[in-house]
């Protein structure tokens, strides 16, 4: 049995796994989200908002578990799995970044995103007079996030995203070390077509730490909401022996994996 403990990101809340979620479930496979401080699903006021309070929130749901976790982060979420590594190694099965920061030791992820020239989200984004918290517009966020998701996904996901994001997370340095973080085995799954963390800011932090693992997907930043049938089956596949997908997967490919999924669980 396998249980994977789904961490959102920026702006996120819970429900952005909400398509992914019941397709990803099997008699195998256990699925467990979170609700970050000042989510959707767990309101904060901006000052409590951390990377700090982030990376605990994940832990103590980690340890509450009597087995191992498969840890996914999204975005930023993927900077705060990696903290948790760092505190619980033991429990963590395996980390897996959905286009999410990677980060070196010393690294933050507002530093990540301002070596990505090509990134469109960062200039567009509204920081307050006292660069606690971050806006970004309804025309960004569809542009930028939601430029490959369907208008009637994008409507419901609008009304729960943050109003507010707390900086601090953003500018928060990652503390990782070889010893700890780096002895749990890693997935990375790129979008190809992402305009947030592109792919070259990927391709730049994948060389950061040793991935055993690396998928692709025919998506933009947010395939949770585009594609979660096809994220389902990525996901699926972590942690087994079989090669990695070197090519983006499609439809084709998807029900390919969903064939192989129904067989196991059936064997």
């Amino acid at each position: 049995m396998k249980h994977y403990l789904l961490v959102h990101g920026a702006w996120e809340g819970s429900w952005s796994w909400e398509d992914t979620t019941p397709i990803l479930e099997s008699p195998e496979r256990t699925v467990t989200v979170v609700d970050l401080p000042g989510s959707y699903g767990n309101k904060q006021p901006i000052s409590e908002v951390t990377m700090a309070s982030y990376v605990q929130t994940v832990a103590d749901a980690t340890r509450k578990l009597d087995h191992e976790v498969i840890l996914v982060g999204h975005i930023l979420g993927g900077a705060v799995i990696s903290q948790v590594a760092e505190l619980i190694p033991q429990k963590i099965e395996r980390l897996v970044y959905v286009a999410a920061f990677l980060l070196e030791n010393g690294d933050s992820v507002i530093e990540a995103m301002q070596r990505d020239p090509a990134g469109e989200f960062l200039p567009q984004l509204a920081f307050s007079d006292d660069q606690s918290y971050v806006t970004a517009s309804e025309q960004t966020l569809r542009d930028v996030a939601f430029h490959d998701v369907e208008e009637k996904t994008i409507q419901p996901a609008l009304a729960r995203m943050a109003e507010r994001q707390a900086t601090e997370p953003f500018v928060a340095k990652a503390v990782v070390s070889d010893e700890r973080f780096g002895s749990v085995p890693k997935t990375f799954i790129r979008t190809d077509l992402d305009k947030m963390v592109t792919p070259a800011l990927q391709e730049e932090m994948l060389g950061n730490w040793k991935v055993d693992q690396v998928h692709r997907l025919r998506s933009g930043h947010f395939p949770t909401l585009s594609m979660p049938e096809e994220l389902a089956d990525v996901l699926s596949l972590v942690g087994r022996t079989r090669p990695a997908l070197a090519e983006p997967i499609g439809d084709a490919a998807a029900a390919d994996a969903r064939a192989e999924n129904a067989a196991e669980v059936g064997a």
